[in-house]
């Protein structure tokens, strides 16, 4: 499938964004804005409780990335209560939101707790839907048949942090899963009917940049709705940084420059059927380790690819599925690629 942009300058996703973005895959469904609220409903891992291991992913501190009203201690109305609240001075013109089960593994219990937790939210006002985030191995099929029961009634995702398309850095990261188990929790969720996700980290230690790239095809020829891509941050007091700090040489961390670079070629080759959420990950300077990219917000980091993707006459999918079999074809594909000669493959 290749992407070609129609005689109104939209694209195959139907507005003239150069990527497939989330808030406009959102408004195509519920016309006005709909809000995250996230939720800490007091979940753990198989890799932290010693099921699978202990310690947890070597890169994860929830701390960093959840909001300030989202704790486990507070029940799931008083946590949707204060989130509704907390959103309200920045987006005054939502007013529906979707419960997002979010720290840890939101599968990862019986049943009939799953059942109480996900109702306590759908009952609260307001409330249109759940986001439901979880790992590959904490799903059965008992699970997958309530959900799939229950997006036939309300909006419904199931998103999977998959991080990596390599056994070898799962292993690494201590995930406890291989890409093999996360193929087929994803396979299996979007046969069902029900919206499927993914998160994947960039910049994750041991993986070169051009095995960084390689992925857009193999995520591309998942069963995807959306994905979530994080520049890999490391975060004070995770195993990771104790690694970082003993083996600086192993990682190779984007500078905001050369993520700009790479996440258009990433775009290029990722199938334009895939709604994108996310490019950035965007945790508070406290927790990081270095300096980061500065005070850069995703907002104005989205504003910068798409900036990028304009001047180069660019767009998600242009790539995809259509190897260039040489430098001649790929030139007149757009000619402003010719100040890219030689990029792909590269470190940046």
């Amino acid at each position: 499938m290749s992407v070609e942009i129609m005689d109104n300058r939209k694209f195959i996703w139907g507005h003239d964004r150069r990527f497939n973005a989330y808030p406009n895959y959102f408004r195509n469904i519920y016309v006005t804005r709909v809000q995250k609220v996230s939720i800490d409903a007091g979940f753990t891992c198989p890799n932290r409780d010693g099921t699978k291991g202990t310690g947890g992913c070597t890169y994860c501190n929830n701390d960093a990335f959840n909001p300030s009203y989202c704790t486990p201690d507070k029940s799931v109305t008083e946590q949707i209560m204060e989130g509704i609240s907390f959103h309200k001075w920045r987006y005054s013109e939502a007013n529906s939101y979707l419960a997002y089960f979010q720290a840890y593994s939101n599968t990862y219990s019986g049943l009939d707790r799953l059942k109480e937790l996900y109702k306590e939210a759908l009952d609260y006002p307001g409330i249109i839907g759940l986001i439901i985030g979880t790992r590959p191995d904490c799903v059965t099929d008992e699970i997958l048949g309530y959900l799939r029961e229950l997006s036939e009634r309300c909006y419904l995702a199931v998103e999977y942090g998959i991080e990596s398309c390599y056994n070898k850095t799962l292993k690494r990261i201590n995930r406890g899963h291989t890409f093999e188990e996360a193929i087929q929790a994803v396979e299996l969720t979007s046969s069902l009917g029900i919206n499927t996700g993914a998160h994947f980290i960039l910049g994750l230690p041991g993986e070169s940049r051009q095995e960084m790239l390689n992925q857009a095809g193999i995520i591309s020829r998942l069963p995807l709705k959306t994905v979530k891509f994080h520049q890999l941050q490391i975060i004070k007091g995770t195993a990771m940084e104790k690694e970082f700090r003993e083996n600086p040489d192993d990682f190779e961390l984007f500078t905001w420059e050369e993520y700009l670079d790479f996440i258009i070629l990433f775009l290029e080759r990722l199938n334009p059927a895939i709604v994108v959420e996310r490019f950035t990950g965007e945790a508070p300077l406290r927790y990081l380790t270095g300096a980061g990219w500065g005070k850069k917000r995703s907002d104005q980091i989205v504003s910068l690819i798409e900036k990028r993707l304009e001047e180069l006459d660019t767009w998600q999918g242009r790539l995809f599925k259509s190897k260039v079999n040489s430098k001649e074809q790929e030139m007149k594909s757009s000619p402003s690629l010719r100040s890219r000669e030689g990029a792909e493959g590269v470190s940046s």
